[in-house]
């Protein structure tokens, strides 16, 4: 099955590497005009140099008017807006007893504050075209634990429930309201989670061996925003490679030994 975006237009936050470059790059393929909207621009004009469909701007990252202005701009350009992929994401680590206000501050105005605002400033120019697609980038730690990463998994917890509730809001106006929460992914920007060493022994406790790639959260992403996801709203697709699966690493062990 092929899908079918031709004729849309869709925002991709966070679009200029990793994940959101592969989000970007499947829409694009698919038929849609997308935007690629990056902190970093040059990331994103990189890609859309190479990429066919693609066009490049900057993102604000938080604020309310600054996330509305990004939003109308897209739409104002292009004509229309069907669909808004809220990618970007992340926060400083730091443990429950060592967290400033500053630190949690952050990961609740990429992670849940942006979700908000770019989701109230799409509504309307979806609403015109009686169809639109709502999707955002979660995590698996918006149900699991990892040391440093409490306040992380509180925004993706809040992600979750506002989707639900969004897409409750929502369900009668032809928008429908989902997220993906990948597990671990090889992409740039991991630090010494990316090292060769580190990624072998983070996929040796994953059950499929290995950690995912981009495109195993942009091909979900790619389903979310096609006609073929219309009866689904208020989800999220868990693409780990089936590691919230097991008790325990020693479950994974005991099957498969250790890397």
């Amino acid at each position: 099955m092929a899908f079918d975006l031709s004729g849309k237009v869709a925002l991709v936050t966070g679009g200029g590497r990793g994940i959101g470059a592969a989000i970007v790059t499947r829409l694009a393929e698919a038929g849609a005009r997308v935007v690629a909207a990056n902190r970093t621009i040059e990331h994103a004009q990189s890609l859309a140099e190479s990429v066919p469909n693609v066009t490049a701007t900057g993102f604000p990252g938080s604020g309310r008017a600054a996330l509305k202005r990004l939003v109308d701009t897209v739409a104002d350009e292009n004509g229309r807006l069907d669909i808004l992929v809220h990618n970007a994401g992340g926060c400083p680590w730091a443990d429950v007893e060592d967290l400033t206000e500053e630190q949690l501050e952050a990961a609740l105005d990429i992670n849940l504050k942006a979700t908000i605002w770019l989701s109230q400033a799409a509504i309307p120019h979806m609403k015109r075209n009686g169809w639109g697609r709502i999707l955002v980038t979660s995590s698996v730690s918006a149900r699991l634990a990892m040391g440093g990463g409490a306040h992380y998994s509180a925004a993706k917890a809040g992600v979750n429930a506002f989707i639900r509730g969004a897409a409750l809001e929502l369900a009668r106006t032809g928008i429908t309201v989902n997220g993906v929460e990948p597990g671990f992914i090889a992409k740039p920007g991991r630090g010494k989670m990316g090292t060769p060493e580190m990624m072998a022994t983070l996929g040796g406790e994953i059950p499929m061996g290995r950690m995912g790639e981009p495109d195993d959260i942009a091909y979900a992403m790619l389903y979310l925003a096609s006609e073929e996801s219309r009866y689904m709203t208020g989800q999220t697709i868990v693409v780990d490679g089936g590691s919230s699966l097991p008790e325990t690493g020693y479950a994974v062990h005991s099957l498969w030994g250790k890397p």
